[in-house]
């Protein structure tokens, strides 16, 4: 009776951890869409869009070299140039050994002020990864680093529709990109529209402009 019953609950247990990660892997993967359910001219039109939120100023400031000189646009300016305040992010990618990002922008899941209030986020501020050098490139550049799980973080196509979902679920850059505070620009779209071209693009194949 003893042994019929540890079975039992083994193989309730077994079903229970199969089931959850199913639900799970569900969840995580909720915005993909099936890999090639999507044509490379549409992945390349998606990729088009994307392309115009990445490298527009609000995305693509804070993605800079190992100099770790952060870029800004000022409200009223429509070009992006070298942070005033002779403000260095270091190393640490979030200004420790000088003056600490978070001196000025604080962590906070508010509303960003507006212009010219520092921005906001519900995560630290800080510098992306050195890897992860965006500013001054190309589309086609961008486009080949962020398809590269080398260069990426390790992530799939999937991975990089999770990573949106997440720094959402913290109310982080990527969202907030949209909702910087009155009399500053915003990118294309909306964050909403930007994950869902994420997922055409990865469900062709993730094209790249030659």
């Amino acid at each position: 009776m003893r042994r019929t019953t540890l079975i039992a609950l083994t193989f309730a247990s077994s079903s229970i951890v199969a089931l959850t990660g199913f639900v799970l892997a569900k969840e995580e993967s909720k915005d993909a869409l099936p890999p090639g359910s999507v044509s490379r001219a549409e992945g390349l039109q998606a990729w088009t869009r994307i392309e115009a939120v990445v490298t527009h100023p609000r995305c693509a400031n804070c993605h800079v070299d190992a100099k770790a000189v952060p870029i800004w646009t000022p409200a009223g300016e429509s070009k992006s140039r070298v942070h005033g305040m002779n403000i260095h992010g270091g190393k640490s990618r979030i200004g420790a050994e000088t003056v600490p990002c978070s001196t000025c922008h604080v962590t906070s899941t508010l509303p960003n002020p507006p212009a010219p209030a520092p921005l906001q986020a519900g995560i630290d501020w800080q510098l992306a990864p050195v890897d992860f050098i965006w500013f001054g490139k190309s589309g086609a550049e961008i486009c080949a680093q962020l398809k590269d799980p080398k260069r990426n973080g390790g992530r799939n196509a999937v991975g990089l529709l999770e990573h949106l979902r997440h720094d959402a679920s913290l109310s982080g850059f990527i969202p907030r990109a949209w909702e910087p505070g009155a009399g500053r620009t915003t990118p294309p779209g909306t964050f909403e529209d930007h994950v869902k071209d994420m997922a055409r693009w990865g469900a062709a194949g993730q094209p790249c402009p030659r």
